[in-house]
């Protein structure tokens, strides 16, 4: 009863995807999930760059998502993993509940957001505090936003929002950044973009939505407020793939070692979307993961 053709962990868009291709392919499928249907879409209020779908709330995505692979056939269960073994032929798949075993596995576990830690960061997420530039940036056209980092991702986000935002403030907790020069050099001569280095975010305002921030300067102590719309935080992401770390290749960061046909270098275990090496992180690629890792994880299964 607890045996399947493929077993994927994680419901977000990556895995829901895997789960559709993998049951037109006539595969019995497990779709394991710790947390919601959906991953952390669900939290998006609108959705406007995928394709077909110019406005979509982030909840209505997630729940066709999964109306479509139940739809197919596939088997849903809220359950946490714990661990993947590998068997041989089979691999054997451990929660906080049950045993489960399949001839292959597709990881597509995403990763988090780094947080600030800023006391109301998760009240005002969605309200005006955004960890995705290209995903939201356009809803703060003309106005006036301010991304916290100093690697390669704020420093883009910084340029990216420079030709849409009335004025940028990117804000970094040390005195130089740690992203490529040549972008530094970019942000430079862009008239809306304002450096605010030594400094930090230390409380976020506004009621219902942000309004402004405080950062207070590391080096004196002094606080400034920022009126703003915008907070970008590029402050890192945790891909979560502690629980596989004995089981697969990980980079320094933490994320799965695999290329674009997600195969991992354990035959039968797959990876799809965020929690994988890859240069872009996007809703759109996340589907194509699945996709992808579906129909290889099919092709192994028939070899």
């Amino acid at each position: 009863m607890n045996v399947y053709d493929v077993i994927i962990v994680g419901a977000g868009p990556a895995g829901l995807t895997a789960a559709i291709y993998a049951r037109r392919a006539a595969k019995s499928v497990l779709v394991l999930e710790a947390k919601a249907w959906g991953g952390q879409i669900i939290n998006t209020p609108d959705i406007e760059n995928y394709p077909v779908a110019a406005h979509i709330s982030g909840a209505d995505f997630a729940s066709q998502l999964y109306q479509q692979a139940v739809g197919l056939g596939a088997e849903l269960k809220l359950e946490k993993v714990t661990g993947v073994e590998e068997l041989g032929k089979v691999k054997r798949v451990r929660t906080n509940l049950a045993e489960y075993e399949a001839g292959a596995v597709i990881l597509a576990t995403g990763s988090e957001n780094r947080k600030l830690g800023v006391e109301r960061e998760q009240e005002l997420s969605g309200r005006g505090v955004s960890y995705c530039a290209t995903c939201d940036g356009n809803f703060f056209r003309n106005k006036d936003v301010a991304v916290v980092g100093g690697g390669n991702t704020a420093l883009e986000d910084a340029l990216y929002l420079a030709e849409l935002a009335n004025k940028v403030y990117l804000i970094h907790r040390r005195d130089s950044f740690r992203g490529e020069e040549a972008t530094v050099a970019l942000l430079r001569k862009k008239e809306n973009v304002e450096f605010v280095y030594n400094a930090t975010v230390t409380a976020l305002l506004g009621e219902k939505r942000l309004s402004g921030i405080e950062v207070t300067d590391k080096l004196t102590g002094e606080k400034r407020t920022l009126e703003l719309k915008g907070l970008f935080v590029a402050v890192g992401r945790i891909p979560e793939n502690e629980s596989f770390r004995s089981l697969i290749e990980v980079d320094p960061a933490g994320y799965a070692v695999a290329g674009e046909n997600c195969r991992t270098k354990v035959p039968g275990v797959f990876v799809a979307g965020d929690n994988r090496t890859k240069e872009v992180r996007q809703l759109v690629t996340a589907a194509a993961d699945g996709a992808v890792a579906a129909t290889e994880a099919v092709k192994f299964l028939n070899a």
